[in-house]
């Protein structure tokens, strides 16, 4: 078996010396040209035949997906794209086969994981390594390979809530991770509106009490007079649900849980802030981003109230903006690729 032919299309030098550096020490494979520009990269592909690219979005005069998406449909190329996290969805859309998130810090491209993944994108006699891991990336998150699974889902809203959140409920399928969630309500509205929640869909739903296990399959609801946080005790996340002091302004709130979600799952998490009035959740999802989960906030334009979530988007605690018709694809999405 020959070695693996690598095109490496990098513009930022130090970047793509490390990176050669790094594919160089892998006797399976091979780089047989470099380039720092997509018309280099052209020429490159025509005159090397590569088996995979390796493509940074980051090129002059022409941006790494914008000249995938113009190649694929004259050359089919198995890429592996290497940008900033908001550029995810649209390298896949243009015909990527893999993709690692990388900001300014470049020690997520460890030897062992970008190696296995060129390997595994060529397919064949290549198919050999493991599924493809998310790598969180943007100066406001931790570096390193992050292979574990999600174990959690945390979920909090306001005003327009109640209709968002049964719109992702519905979305959701059965063997989903176990979902903890805080929606503003008073005392004794929390209840009736997770046994209507728990008609809306595949999961189940449930109004929380303290010592409830968070299980896949089952959303816990705070219940509208105690703040809901989570612990794991003997291995297992569960629900500690208590009288106390507004947070936030609220009581149950959504700094709270998600506060104690990054402390406690850290990168283990989903964390999703949709519509509603103020800035309650913000600061909680962005400790979850910093502790490395991914963090998604509903956009602008389907937003009741784009109080929440426009003042998480803007410390930068948002990794996607999602419509809200699209949340529910989005985390089994993200599900998937952690897997």
């Amino acid at each position: 078996m020959g070695k693996l032919k690598v095109l490496l299309v990098v513009a930022n030098l130090e970047l793509r010396r490390r990176l050669s550096g790094i594919l160089s020490t892998d006797l399976e494979l091979d780089v047989v040209a470099e380039a720092n520009n997509a018309y280099t990269a052209r020429d490159k592909i025509i005159e090397c035949n590569p088996d995979v690219m390796l493509l940074c979005h980051d090129l002059p005069r022409m941006p790494g997906i914008v000249f995938l998406e113009k190649l694929m449909p004259q050359r089919s190329t198995a890429t592996l794209v290497v940008a900033e996290s908001q550029y995810e969805d649209a390298a896949y859309r243009a015909g990527a086969r893999d993709f690692i998130a990388c900001g300014t810090d470049f020690e997520v491209l460890e030897h062992d994981n970008i190696c296995r993944r060129l390997k595994k994108m060529a397919g064949g006699e290549w198919l050999t390594a493991p599924k493809r891991t998310f790598q969180p990336a943007g100066n406001t998150i931790g570096t390193g390979s992050t292979s574990t699974t999600t174990s959690i889902i945390a979920m909090g809203a306001s005003t327009g809530g109640t209709e968002a959140i049964a719109t992702v409920v519905r979305g959701l399928k059965k063997d989903i991770p176990g979902v903890v969630l805080v929606q503003h309500m008073p005392e004794g509205f929390t209840k009736m509106y997770a046994q209507r929640l728990d008609h809306e869909g595949e999961v189940s739903v449930k109004e929380a009490v303290s010592g409830d296990v968070v299980r896949q399959g089952q959303i816990l609801l705070a219940p509208g007079d105690k703040q809901m946080r989570i612990v794991k005790i003997n291995g297992r996340y569960q629900v500690e649900c208590k009288y106390g002091p507004r947070v936030s302004g609220h009581c149950p709130s959504v700094d709270a849980l998600f506060e104690s979600v990054a402390r406690v799952a850290g990168k283990e998490a989903i964390g999703v802030l949709m519509t509603g009035m103020g800035s309650d959740g913000a600061k909680g999802l962005l400790a979850m981003r910093n502790a490395g989960a991914r963090t998604i906030g509903q956009d602008e334009k389907t937003c009741i109230v784009y109080g929440m979530p426009k003042v998480a988007y803007d410390i930068g605690a948002v990794c996607w903006q999602v419509p809200l018709d699209q949340i529910s694809q989005k985390i089994h999405y993200l599900l998937d690729k952690r897997q």
